[in-house]
């Protein structure tokens, strides 16, 4: 405390013996540094670390843990256009054509940030575009069109990596109800193959 002689009854204020056990304790116990220390890795979401980011990812409904499509299997381009050829891809061996990717504390609070403004977004066009520009504004250029027919466009102008298709596919970016959404990616990517079925 800062003024612990304050809290000492006036008929113990003047006994030295009392004055220094609390006043030794007080040093002891001092709390500023412990709550500093909890706000800086927990309460404030930006500067949280580890598990203080995974509570602000279950207060804003996201998770860290994302999955990633593996591509990259020996195929031919008449079935899927992403096939690899000859001494390029591997065959399929069965296993899920997904994994589970662990996000980075940067790359989690940057999802985090997107999703709590997605769950307070006003539903306009300036809105969509800040909440890109937040999760993918150092990538490229990315942004949302409005195709006045009741569908939008996000559009984004760089080769997304797995976890980036997975943060788009993950349901963070706002979808109006009653409106169609789609994806247009420069250079062009096949969304229902890199995305998968449940995508919409």
């Amino acid at each position: 405390m800062l003024n612990v002689s304050e809290t000492i009854l006036a008929q113990f204020a003047n006994s030295p013996s009392l004055r220094t056990i609390i006043e030794g304790f007080n040093q002891a116990i001092d709390p500023r540094e412990l709550t500093d220390a909890w706000y800086d890795s927990v309460w404030n979401p930006q500067t949280a670390v580890g598990w203080g980011l995974d509570a602000w990812g279950r207060i804003v409904g996201v998770s860290r843990v994302l999955q990633v499509a593996n591509i990259g299997f020996f195929g031919f381009s008449e079935g899927a256009p992403d096939s690899l050829t000859f001494g390029e891809g591997v065959f399929y061996n069965g296993s899920g054509a997904s994994s589970n990717f662990s996000l980075t504390d940067d790359a989690f609070r940057r999802l985090i940030f997107a999703k709590a403004a997605a769950n307070i977004w006003n539903g306009s066009i300036t809105g969509l575009n800040a909440i890109l520009m937040m999760l993918f504004g150092d990538k490229g250029q990315c942004y949302v069109s409005d195709n006045q027919d009741m569908t939008l466009t996000y559009v984004f102008e760089f080769s997304p990596t797995g976890v980036d298709r997975s943060i788009i596919g993950s349901g963070v970016l706002p979808r109006p109800c009653g409106v169609s959404v789609n994806y247009i990616f420069i250079p062009a990517i096949d969304y229902d193959t890199d995305f998968g079925p449940d995508i919409q």
